[in-house]
Protein backbone atom coordinates (compact mmCIF):
# COMPACT_ATOMS: atom_id res chain seq x y z
CA UNK A 1 0.00 0.00 0.00
CA UNK A 2 1.50 3.78 -0.99
CA UNK A 3 1.36 5.94 2.23
CA UNK A 4 -2.04 8.16 1.52
CA UNK A 5 -3.67 4.44 0.84
CA UNK A 6 -2.64 3.58 4.15
CA UNK A 7 -3.41 6.67 5.93
CA UNK A 8 -6.81 6.82 3.99
CA UNK A 9 -7.38 3.19 5.62
CA UNK A 10 -6.29 4.26 9.01
CA UNK A 11 -8.71 6.85 8.89
CA UNK A 12 -11.41 4.43 7.92
CA UNK A 13 -10.76 2.41 11.01
CA UNK A 14 -10.68 4.95 13.24
CA UNK A 15 -13.70 6.10 12.35
CA UNK A 16 -15.28 2.81 12.20
CA UNK A 17 -13.87 2.43 16.27
CA UNK A 18 -15.00 5.43 17.17
CA UNK A 19 -18.50 4.37 16.11
CA UNK A 20 -18.23 1.48 18.06
CA UNK A 21 -17.51 3.17 20.76
CA UNK A 22 -20.89 5.41 20.71
CA UNK A 23 -18.38 8.61 20.31
CA UNK A 24 -19.59 11.41 17.94
CA UNK A 25 -18.53 14.97 16.89
CA UNK A 26 -19.22 17.75 14.88
CA UNK A 27 -18.27 18.15 11.28
CA UNK A 28 -15.17 20.26 11.95
CA UNK A 29 -14.09 18.88 14.54
CA UNK A 30 -14.25 15.14 13.42
CA UNK A 31 -10.96 15.44 11.89
CA UNK A 32 -9.23 17.21 13.89
CA UNK A 33 -10.11 13.93 16.47
CA UNK A 34 -9.35 11.36 14.50
CA UNK A 35 -5.73 13.15 13.03
CA UNK A 36 -4.84 13.07 16.66
CA UNK A 37 -5.72 9.58 16.84
CA UNK A 38 -3.82 8.13 14.41
CA UNK A 39 -0.40 10.07 15.38
CA UNK A 40 -0.90 8.51 18.81
CA UNK A 41 -3.24 5.37 18.73
CA UNK A 42 -4.69 6.30 21.83
CA UNK A 43 -8.59 6.95 21.53
CA UNK A 44 -8.81 8.30 24.69
CA UNK A 45 -8.24 11.70 23.11
CA UNK A 46 -11.88 11.45 22.24
CA UNK A 47 -13.15 12.01 25.55
CA UNK A 48 -10.10 14.99 26.89
CA UNK A 49 -10.14 16.82 23.36
CA UNK A 50 -11.58 19.75 24.34
CA UNK A 51 -12.59 22.79 21.59
CA UNK A 52 -13.78 26.39 22.61
CA UNK A 53 -16.72 27.88 20.57
CA UNK A 54 -15.72 27.88 16.76
CA UNK A 55 -12.13 27.14 17.48
CA UNK A 56 -11.61 25.00 14.30
CA UNK A 57 -12.85 27.55 11.87
CA UNK A 58 -10.93 29.97 13.43
CA UNK A 59 -8.03 28.28 13.20
CA UNK A 60 -8.37 27.39 9.41
CA UNK A 61 -9.51 31.21 8.93
CA UNK A 62 -6.23 31.99 10.61
CA UNK A 63 -3.86 29.73 8.53
CA UNK A 64 -5.69 29.87 5.02
CA UNK A 65 -4.79 33.93 5.83
CA UNK A 66 -1.43 32.90 6.00
CA UNK A 67 -1.14 33.27 10.04
CA UNK A 68 2.50 32.13 11.46
CA UNK A 69 2.71 28.98 13.75
CA UNK A 70 4.63 29.50 16.72
CA UNK A 71 5.45 26.13 18.38
CA UNK A 72 7.25 25.46 21.77
CA UNK A 73 9.67 22.37 20.64
CA UNK A 74 11.55 21.58 17.48
CA UNK A 75 9.52 18.44 17.50
CA UNK A 76 6.30 20.03 16.67
CA UNK A 77 7.78 22.44 14.42
CA UNK A 78 9.33 19.22 12.61
CA UNK A 79 5.93 17.50 13.11
CA UNK A 80 3.88 20.28 10.69
CA UNK A 81 3.10 20.35 7.30
CA UNK A 82 5.49 23.59 6.50
CA UNK A 83 4.66 22.85 2.87
CA UNK A 84 1.07 23.92 3.11
CA UNK A 85 1.71 26.43 6.22
CA UNK A 86 4.19 28.21 3.05
CA UNK A 87 1.27 27.49 0.36
CA UNK A 88 -1.14 29.86 2.24
CA UNK A 89 1.91 32.45 3.16
CA UNK A 90 2.48 31.30 6.73
CA UNK A 91 5.68 30.33 8.15
CA UNK A 92 6.80 28.24 11.47
CA UNK A 93 8.46 29.48 13.88
CA UNK A 94 10.06 28.32 17.32
CA UNK A 95 12.57 30.46 19.31
CA UNK A 96 13.34 27.74 22.16
CA UNK A 97 16.71 26.79 20.89
CA UNK A 98 17.83 30.64 19.78
CA UNK A 99 21.01 31.80 22.19
CA UNK A 100 19.57 34.86 23.27
CA UNK A 101 16.14 32.55 24.64
CA UNK A 102 18.58 30.70 26.07
CA UNK A 103 21.13 33.46 27.71
CA UNK A 104 17.67 36.13 28.99
CA UNK A 105 16.44 32.93 30.50
CA UNK A 106 18.94 32.04 32.59
CA UNK A 107 19.41 35.69 33.56
CA UNK A 108 15.80 36.37 34.24
CA UNK A 109 15.75 32.79 36.11
CA UNK A 110 12.55 31.67 34.09
CA UNK A 111 12.11 29.23 31.70
CA UNK A 112 13.55 29.25 28.02
CA UNK A 113 9.77 28.16 27.21
CA UNK A 114 8.61 31.63 28.74
CA UNK A 115 11.00 33.69 26.84
CA UNK A 116 10.57 32.55 23.31
CA UNK A 117 6.72 33.03 23.92
CA UNK A 118 7.62 36.67 24.74
CA UNK A 119 10.17 36.69 21.73
CA UNK A 120 6.80 35.45 19.81
CA UNK A 121 4.30 38.20 21.33
CA UNK A 122 7.14 40.42 19.40
CA UNK A 123 7.27 38.39 16.03
CA UNK A 124 4.14 36.93 15.49
CA UNK A 125 1.64 38.47 17.90
CA UNK A 126 -1.61 36.67 15.87
CA UNK A 127 0.05 33.69 15.32
CA UNK A 128 -1.41 30.25 15.52
CA UNK A 129 0.12 28.88 19.12
CA UNK A 130 0.71 25.23 19.18
CA UNK A 131 1.88 24.48 22.34
CA UNK A 132 2.80 20.46 23.36
CA UNK A 133 5.52 20.45 25.64
CA UNK A 134 5.76 23.58 28.26
CA UNK A 135 3.27 24.16 30.66
CA UNK A 136 5.20 27.35 31.22
CA UNK A 137 5.06 28.31 27.42
CA UNK A 138 1.03 27.72 27.36
CA UNK A 139 0.73 29.93 30.66
CA UNK A 140 3.08 32.73 29.38
CA UNK A 141 0.41 32.80 26.26
CA UNK A 142 -2.48 32.73 28.15
CA UNK A 143 -0.67 35.72 30.45
CA UNK A 144 0.36 37.93 27.35
CA UNK A 145 -2.82 37.33 26.09
CA UNK A 146 -4.46 39.04 29.34
CA UNK A 147 -2.32 41.68 29.45
CA UNK A 148 -2.81 42.49 25.74
CA UNK A 149 0.64 42.19 24.11
CA UNK A 150 -0.71 38.90 21.61
CA UNK A 151 -4.36 38.00 20.33
CA UNK A 152 -3.81 34.76 19.30
CA UNK A 153 -5.65 33.21 16.17
CA UNK A 154 -5.81 30.28 18.51
CA UNK A 155 -4.07 28.61 20.94
CA UNK A 156 -3.27 24.22 21.29
CA UNK A 157 -2.40 23.51 24.39
CA UNK A 158 -1.47 19.83 24.74
CA UNK A 159 1.27 19.61 27.16
CA UNK A 160 2.32 16.48 28.77
CA UNK A 161 3.29 15.12 32.19
CA UNK A 162 2.87 15.69 35.68
CA UNK A 163 3.81 19.27 37.01
CA UNK A 164 1.69 22.48 36.39
CA UNK A 165 0.55 20.52 33.00
CA UNK A 166 -3.62 20.04 34.47
CA UNK A 167 -3.16 23.43 35.70
CA UNK A 168 -2.17 25.44 32.67
CA UNK A 169 -5.20 23.34 30.62
CA UNK A 170 -7.49 24.70 32.83
CA UNK A 171 -6.09 28.26 32.56
CA UNK A 172 -5.95 27.87 29.08
CA UNK A 173 -9.91 26.60 29.18
CA UNK A 174 -10.83 29.66 31.25
CA UNK A 175 -9.23 32.13 28.71
CA UNK A 176 -12.56 34.00 26.24
CA UNK A 177 -10.60 36.41 24.92
CA UNK A 178 -8.99 33.49 22.16
CA UNK A 179 -10.21 30.61 20.68
CA UNK A 180 -8.40 27.66 22.09
CA UNK A 181 -8.03 23.58 21.40
CA UNK A 182 -7.03 21.62 24.57
CA UNK A 183 -6.15 18.06 25.80
CA UNK A 184 -7.26 17.62 29.02
CA UNK A 185 -5.54 15.55 31.68
CA UNK A 186 -1.90 14.60 31.48
CA UNK A 187 -1.54 13.18 28.00
CA UNK A 188 -0.74 15.39 25.13
CA UNK A 189 2.67 15.95 23.84
CA UNK A 190 4.59 17.68 20.35
CA UNK A 191 2.80 15.19 18.23
CA UNK A 192 -0.60 16.41 19.72
CA UNK A 193 0.07 19.51 18.75
CA UNK A 194 1.43 18.89 15.21
CA UNK A 195 -1.36 16.68 14.23
CA UNK A 196 -4.34 19.14 15.68
CA UNK A 197 -1.89 22.30 12.75
CA UNK A 198 -1.80 19.32 10.51
CA UNK A 199 -5.59 18.41 10.53
CA UNK A 200 -6.15 22.19 10.20
CA UNK A 201 -4.09 22.50 7.43
CA UNK A 202 -5.74 19.87 5.58
CA UNK A 203 -9.46 20.90 5.55
CA UNK A 204 -10.82 21.14 2.57
CA UNK A 205 -12.13 25.20 3.56
CA UNK A 206 -7.80 25.85 4.31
Amino acid sequence: MLPNEIEQASMKIIGQELAALGREFDADVMPVVKRVIHATADFGFADTLTFSPGAVEAGIRALEKGAAVVTDTRMAAAGISKKRVAQNGGVVLCFMSDEDVALEAGERGVTRAVVSMERAAEKAPGAVFAIGNAPTALLRVCELAGEGKIEPALVIGTPLGFVNVVESKETLMKMDSFPWIAARGRKGGSSVAAAIVNALLYSRKC
